[in-house]
């Protein structure tokens, strides 16, 4: 069997690790390294013994699958090229800039019958995994996502950057649509939101309370799931999963106690889990695990909460200006 072509379009810190796992893959040939910077292509073509190249789009017809691993604003624009010339996509999320682009995305992928997989990691965490069979009828989660600054992820809002991760895992843990959004955020350090909370109230009666910073003192990535006569704790950068239950039968006259107990997890690469089962997609003409729909699902939201928290930004700012010209 004839190994799937791939590259890499974007061979920044994230690329990088793209280009290592692919290289790992025995079912996989990694082509070329592509980004527009020819130096670091070129570095880093060298380096693992691959061919190097600026422009993707003269190379489409040698592929079978990319990863899109480049700034936000590129996403839609690659992403269709390759499409549109049959190439199985793997993009990194947000999906696209507009919930519109990626519709547009997602039909030409079913045109063309090409796998189309949006790169929400923490899908692939083990903790997440051990956790979905647990989850049935949440009643509340809560979700905060805390890193210290970096410069890089900035080129997007920390909704985009960061939350997007809680807000797509929520989504495929709550069995309904959301109805409603309440969200504020504050600019710190960059130009746009670097600290947000939201909440989100499903049409069921599930609450989701979702706070993201990227300018906080220390990394916290933790979710609690709430479910009738039990709690759920994820602790994602330790890959950590704590199961709390009600005593079912108590002394009597006695308050119950909430049992608690710390699932075994294995450890795993989270990244590589999801570039294989990308490829395995790919070789068995398979849905993957992480589709079109979920991105754009997860966007829809995140942009609502963005366009909230900026609509009250500009409103303070307005009555602020107002107020001092008084």
């Amino acid at each position: 069997m004839s190994k799937l072509r791939a590259a890499v379009i974007g061979v920044g810190y994230l690329g990088t690790f793209h280009v290592q796992k692919y290289l790992a893959l025995p079912a996989v040939e990694l082509r070329a390294v592509i980004d527009t910077d020819s130096a670091r292509a070129s570095a880093l073509a060298t380096q693992y013994g691959v061919a190097a190249a600026t422009d993707y789009r003269a190379l489409l017809d040698t592929l079978d699958l990319v990863s899109i691993v480049t700034p936000p604003d590129t996403h839609f624009r690659i992403a269709r090229d390759c499409l549109a010339a049959g190439v199985h996509v793997l993009v990194e999320k947000p999906v696209t800039e507009t919930v519109a682009q990626a519709e547009t995305l997602i039909a030409l992928a079913a045109a063309h019958g090409r796998v189309f997989q949006v790169g929400h990691l923490e899908r692939f965490n083990p903790a997440v995994l051990a956790l979905r069979p647990l989850v049935i009828a949440p009643t509340r989660i809560e979700a905060r996502r805390l890193a210290r600054y970096k410069e890089r992820g900035t080129e997007v809002d920390v909704v985009l950057d960061m939350m997007i991760h809680d807000i797509d895992i929520v989504l495929s843990l709550v069995p309904s649509a959301v109805a409603s959004i309440v969200a504020t955020g504050r600019t710190v350090v960059t130009g746009s939101t670097d600290i947000a909370e939201a909440q989100l109230i499903f049409e069921n009666g599930c609450v989701a309370e979702l706070s993201a910073s990227r300018v906080h003192l220390e990394a916290v990535r933790a979710m609690n799931v709430y479910l009738p006569q039990s709690y759920l704790s994820i602790d994602f950068a330790n890959h950590a999963l704590l199961v709390g239950t009600l005593d079912a039968l108590g002394r009597k006259g006695e308050p119950r106690d909430l049992a608690l107990e710390s699932q075994p997890l294995e450890r795993s690469d989270a990244l590589m889990d999801e570039i294989r089962s990308f490829v395995l997609a790919v070789a068995q003409g398979k849905s993957p695990r992480v589709s079109g729909e979920d991105g754009k699902r997860a966007l829809a939201v995140a942009v609502a909460i963005s366009q909230q928290i900026n609509a009250r930004s500009a409103g303070l700012v307005r009555a602020a200006n107002r107020s001092s010209g008084s």
